[in-house]
């Protein structure tokens, strides 16, 4: 397996969708959603920092759903509404830490580079690594290091910075989200990047050549 240096000054933290209706109180809630918002908090402040951009995404669409196309078919709750853009549900948690100087994306699919200006984003700041962790874990996190990794970007995936529910029974029985978690951190560290624990993460960075902040 791969290990990737973290350069500070050309990494992001990229945060990805932790909105109300992924971290708690709804079906397609993550059970450690509330457990991986905290982690997520602590990373973004130390990589602040040190100079580490965070970027957040949200995973929204249209409230007319003109553009929730196929979406909409396949998962039931986009049809009613969960992710439309103004909703409640769909509003970042209003535990999650953001500041001045961070950047939300929106997204209307699952990867965090399709339909928005992300790879312009990180190209423009020379960054060329990436942490990555949110929910859900194999659906928009896996999906958007698959396409972080297509296009040359170091992946340094969150194994507990990322979370996710249990999926249900396609005709091979249904899966926990335990064995979920796991089965998509191994596909990750197989072919897409790295895949460590937020406490990992910020040892690599200590290692790595300070880069000071003006207080």
């Amino acid at each position: 397996m791969v290990t990737f240096n973290i350069d500070p000054a050309r990494t992001a933290l990229l945060v990805v969708d932790l909105q109300r209706v992924f971290v708690d109180g709804s079906p397609v809630a993550a059970p450690d959603g509330p457990a991986v918002l905290r982690r997520l908090n602590q990373l973004a402040a130390y990589c602040r920092q040190r100079g580490i951009h965070a970027i957040h995404t949200r995973h929204v669409v249209r409230p007319d759903h003109s553009n929730a196309g196929l979406l909409a078919e396949l998962v039931p709750a986009v049809a009613q509404g969960v992710i439309d853009d103004g909703s409640v549900s769909a509003e970042l948690h209003p535990e999650l830490d953001i500041v001045p100087g961070d950047i939300i994306v929106a997204k209307p699919r699952f990867g965090a580079f399709h339909g928005t200006d992300l790879e312009t984003i990180l190209r423009a700041a020379g960054i060329d690594t990436l942490i990555i962790g949110g929910i859900a874990t194999n659906m928009c996190v896996e999906t958007t290091a698959r396409e972080a990794a297509t296009r040359e970007f170091r992946v340094l995936f969150l194994r507990d910075g990322t979370a996710t529910f249990a999926m249900p029974d396609a005709g091979l029985g249904p899966a926990s989200a335990e064995e979920v978690q796991r089965v998509t951190c191994s596909s990750v560290a197989f072919g897409f990047g790295e895949v460590l624990d937020v406490h990992d993460v910020i040892t690599r960075i200590e290692s790595a050549a300070p880069r000071a902040i003006p207080a």
